[in-house]
């Protein structure tokens, strides 16, 4: 029985991947170096503190570690703060697992100080019973301390625990752990998505039809007069 549900952020409640792509070129390009093609995809799976060591090691910057995560995060949060879009589905996926009552928390490699902004931009911070960061837990995706510790926090064990995520990488890892796997399509994944579709437990390929979901949860397909109702809830 499902009793908790774990929600990644950029690529999964928001459409944000497009803009890390371009952040790293952009933070080079500010420095007068050139970023070499793909560095975004180099860096993808690596926590931000591992990203800036990276850019660091690969192209002779003279910052601190410290100061080039300062200087992303002040970037992206203009992004955050006004542009990012959520994706279509999300509110009311939020809405119903509420309605039946199952805690979410977030887990998500990007700092505390912009999941909040961007959160709070959609008011849908308060959804959440809380956040955890890569950066709090001193590992990212690829082993699963993090998806354990918020587990932990909503009282869960993981065969228990939904965990939605967009990067195979993350699903691999929380798989692996024991979670309930819900693979998110992203178009900056297309590449990994029929891979996606193999390993993890539901795949949803926008959260407008969610009946693979309820049918993995044991309610078979959502009922009609919760379709009907979509929306009514908000949690203040």
């Amino acid at each position: 029985m499902i009793r908790a549900a774990i929600f990644d952020m950029d690529g999964t409640l928001l459409d944000s991947n497009g803009h890390w792509e371009k952040a790293p070129d952009v933070y080079l390009a500010g420095l007068g170096k050139q970023a070499r093609p793909g560095l975004a995809q180099v860096i993808f799976d690596m926590t931000l503190p591992e990203a800036a060591d990276y850019l660091i090691r690969e192209y002779g910057i003279e910052q601190t570690p410290e100061e080039i995560l300062a200087g992303v995060n002040k970037a992206m949060e203009a992004f955050y703060r006004g542009e990012t879009p959520l994706k279509e589905g999300v509110r009311e996926l939020i809405d119903e697992l509420q309605m039946r009552g199952i805690p979410l928390i977030v887990a998500t490699v990007t700092d505390r100080p912009l999941v909040e902004v961007a959160l709070n931009r959609w008011g849908l911070l308060d959804y959440f019973e809380g956040i955890v960061t890569a950066a709090e837990i001193g590992e990212g995706k690829n082993g699963p301390a993090i998806f354990l510790e918020a587990a932990k926090r909503l009282h869960a064990k993981p065969e228990q625990t939904l965990v939605f995520e967009d990067a195979l990488h993350a699903v691999k890892t929380a798989k692996k752990a024991g979670f309930v796997t819900v693979g998110v399509y992203d178009w900056v994944s297309e590449a990994k998505q029929e891979e996606m579709k193999r390993t993890a437990d539901v795949y949803l390929e926008n959260f407008t039809d969610l009946d693979p979901l309820w049918k993995k949860m044991g309610g078979g397909e959502e009922p009609k007069e919760q379709k009907e109702k979509k929306g009514w809830f908000r949690r203040k």
